[in-house]
């Protein structure tokens, strides 16, 4: 069955979310076996699982739309955990240097998410999907933001 075009780009916008979604997952993976506070380790462990999460959500909704979700994240996703291992080796102090890349990770997903909810502002469930995703995140960037405080 094809897709009719308004529910092509809605699955665009589902695709491109549920990229992200994968790409952070697998960053707070990464970053949670090199994290040195257990605090810290469990609090990352704890942000893939939600980000797991939001990408079967994201998924659930693609195959409703009777097309094929992507299956893993972005290049620019490998380049950046690419960027994370190096920096995180050169790095005098990893919890922090973790931190801040968290920081930079959450705001680009909430840039994300409001660059694609303004695409999909007429599908209220959708809407109210990728709104109550946003809004988790926007509170782990606070929380973050908090913890690089501490730490």
């Amino acid at each position: 069955m094809e897709l009719k075009i308004e529910n092509k780009e809605i699955v665009n916008v589902l695709q491109e979310l549920l990229q992200k979604n994968y790409d952070a997952e697998a960053g707070y993976k990464q970053v949670m076996t090199k994290a040195k506070s257990q605090g810290l380790k469990e609090w990352l462990q704890l942000k893939a699982k939600q980000r797991s999460e939001y990408a079967t959500q994201l998924d659930n909704v693609i195959r409703n739309f009777n097309a094929t979700p992507a299956e893993d994240g972005t290049v620019l996703g490998s380049v950046h955990r690419g960027w994370i291992d190096v920096k995180t080796t050169l790095s005098s102090d990893t919890d922090e240097s973790i931190l801040e890349e968290c920081i930079r990770g959450e705001k680009a997903s909430v840039s994300e998410y409001e660059t694609q909810l303004e695409k999909v502002s007429d599908y209220l469930p959708i809407k109210d999907l990728l709104n109550n995703q946003m809004t988790s995140i926007k509170t782990a960037l606070n929380t973050v933001k908090r913890m690089e405080d501490i730490i």
